[in-house]
């Protein structure tokens, strides 16, 4: 009897408990009920843009370059002698043709003289003779042996001469000497150096650039350089074009020009280059970070009618901070600058500012 009073009042309390647990129940569902006056329309994601207008684009390399003189010669002796005059200052600007150095020649001279007197007195016996081989007075071969030798005291003449040239040592071009490294009095050695002769207006901008890039590059080019220690900004016209490649370095060489007329630009110098290969005039550019790489393909987001659509682009020349779009824009288009990874396809946006 006792048991089952225990079973009777175990079940009443399972009822009750599962009663109680029903009604709970009840109560959430109704609170979970919609409100049928609660708004459903969709969030919408705030946004920055730009209007895509065309702009001129250049597409640019930068490389480094040396400045050289636009001639330069070593000046040296062809024949050894004694110092009899200096004729340049040091840092000193000379004429073509000035005389620079001049050396001992007077053994030279007292041999001219004597070569002369030769000469004149040979080609006069040769015209004595000549008048005698028309009479049959003497032999062919006699005045044969009298021409040769008046003719070989003409070129031992000439000869001496060019002897003497050479101990005067002129300017080969207009220039600037450089230090000397002789003084009068001294004895010069065949080859010895002397000093050096630049011309530095113009100067010639040596550099390289990336074989690639060969085809690209043609005489007339403009390129843009600085100077080492000097910021302002030149512009120099590309006049040679090596023709060919270094197989050891990949790099066509190139050489620019520029007039330097203040002589501002010493030879010698670092040159940072800037060299235009392409320029677009209505070139469409937008900024890096609007641009979505997928696989095999890139996209954007555009904005239409308040919504963000997907437009698939190709691109052109990257620069800094930006890239070329080469299809898939048109002038006039509204693009999504920020917010680009919330966003997606059709979904609702709101334009925060249009650049």
């Amino acid at each position: 009897m006792k048991k089952r009073s225990i079973r009777i009042v175990t079940l009443i309390l399972i009822l009750t408990i599962i009663g109680i647990l029903t009604a709970i129940r009840l109560d959430l569902l109704k609170l979970r009920k919609p409100d049928i006056n609660e708004s459903t329309e969709p969030v919408k994601i705030t946004v920055r843009a730009q209007r895509i207008e065309p702009s001129y684009l250049a597409d640019k390399i930068k490389v480094s370059g040396t400045v050289i003189p636009n001639e330069e010669v070593l000046l040296t002796s062809e024949i050894a002698g004694k110092i009899t005059g200096i004729y340049f200052k040091e840092g000193g600007a000379v004429r073509k043709g000035d005389l620079l150095v001049k050396i001992n020649n007077e053994d030279m001279q007292a041999q001219l003289r004597k070569t002369i007197h030769q000469k004149k007195l040979a080609v006069q016996t040769e015209q004595r003779k000549r008048e005698l081989l028309k009479t049959g007075i003497i032999s062919q071969e006699e005045y044969d042996s009298t021409l040769t030798e008046a003719n070989s005291l003409k070129a031992e003449v000439d000869l001496i001469k060019a002897h003497i040239n050479k101990t005067e040592i002129k300017a080969p071009f207009d220039g600037i000497v450089g230090l000397r490294y002789v003084s009068e009095g001294a004895y010069l050695s065949t080859g010895a150096r002397i000093a050096e002769l630049i011309s530095i207006t113009p100067v010639k901008i040596d550099f390289a650039v990336p074989g690639k890039y060969g085809n690209m590059i043609k005489n007339g080019a403009t390129i843009t350089f600085t100077a080492e220690g000097n910021d302002h900004r030149y512009n120099a016209e590309v006049y040679a074009v090596e023709s060919k490649i270094d197989p050891q370095t990949r790099t066509l060489r190139l050489r620019a020009i520029y007039p330097n007329s203040k002589g501002e630009i010493l030879p010698g110098a670092f040159a940072h280059i800037e060299l235009t290969l392409r320029e677009f005039k209505n070139a469409i550019q937008i900024p890096t970070e609007a641009l979505i790489p997928e696989i095999g393909k890139q996209k954007v987001y555009i904005y239409k009618n308040g919504k963000a659509e997907s437009a698939y682009v190709k691109t052109g020349l990257r620069t800094e901070g930006k890239i070329q779009v080469l299809q898939g824009l048109q002038p006039g288009d509204i693009l999504i600058t920020s917010g680009i990874l919330k966003i997606g396809h059709g979904v609702s946006v709101e334009l925060q500012e249009i650049n």
